[in-house]
């Protein structure tokens, strides 16, 4: 077992450092800022923030997050990131080598008023048969814990699914895990941040004059399916290898 194997399944998460250079991380910055631009022309409503009682402890009323859907279908430069070969080989290491992008999200924190997400599990949101999904965060800026980076439970991914942790309700969950006591994980932009989609995780507000630019990605394994019962849209693109349970009919029929 590679050492990125051993870390992840020891912890839940691995950092790897340095995936995107900072000439990489500049175009992608640049798109990245497009897709702000033009989401905030568009009329749309684009503020992620969470509802339920843990954000309204966290959060002020006029925080917001800045937030949209797979931005691979903005920009040609963001899907080359999601093709990346050091990203790949990295999640390679954790999945094998059969990848599906499930979805990607960005996410804008605004300076000084930025939302904080609830401690939370994303399986809750996108279930999978063989429970493979992870995430890969890739970090546009740097990400301090004033800016409201990262934090997570070592090694909670061991507790598999736990109800109600989708950080939204009032649960258990958000009383035995509070997020004041998760730890911190910082990153500098070019980072990318990997996690089992069990692993308890969230961040708090950013009370920084920064503002923290981050691409979530959620992959699973081409040996994995989408639950049935999951209403969030799945991509299902395969980024490396093999999805063995595609048909005729998850690809798309022409009738």
């Amino acid at each position: 077992m590679s050492a990125i194997r051993s870390l992840f399944d020891a912890n839940g998460y691995y950092l790897a450092k340095s995936v995107f250079c900072p000439d990489e991380i500049a175009a992608l910055e640049r798109d990245f800022d497009r897709i702000v631009a033009q989401l905030r022309a568009s009329g749309e409503e684009i503020d992620a923030t969470w509802e339920g009682r843990e954000t309204a402890r966290l959060a002020r009323e006029d925080d917001v997050i800045i937030h949209t859907h797979n931005v691979q279908k903005y920009s040609r430069a963001w899907l080359d990131a999601f093709l990346n070969e050091r990203f790949l080989g990295i999640a390679a290491e954790i999945l094998g080598e059969d990848i599906v992008l499930h979805h990607s999200k960005l996410f804008q924190k605004p300076p000084e008023r930025g939302s904080p997400f609830p401690m939370h599990q994303d399986w809750p949101y996108f279930p999978t048969a063989k429970d493979t999904m992870i995430a890969g965060i890739i970090h546009v800026s740097d990400a301090t814990d004033e800016m409201g980076c990262l934090r997570i439970y070592k090694g909670s991914h061991r507790l598999g699914r736990l109800a109600n942790a989708n950080g939204r309700v009032d649960s258990a969950v958000l009383d035995q895990y509070p997020i004041e006591k998760g730890t911190v994980i910082e990153a500098e932009a070019g980072d990318v941040v990997f996690f089992h989609y069990f692993t308890l995780h969230g961040s708090m507000p950013n009370r920084s004059d920064r503002t923290r630019k981050t691409v979530l990605v959620q992959l699973y394994s081409g040996a994995d399916q989408v639950d049935s019962s999951s209403r969030h849209p799945n991509e299902a693109m395969v980024l490396r290898g093999w999805n063995h349970h595609s048909t005729r009919e998850t690809t798309g029929i022409y009738r």
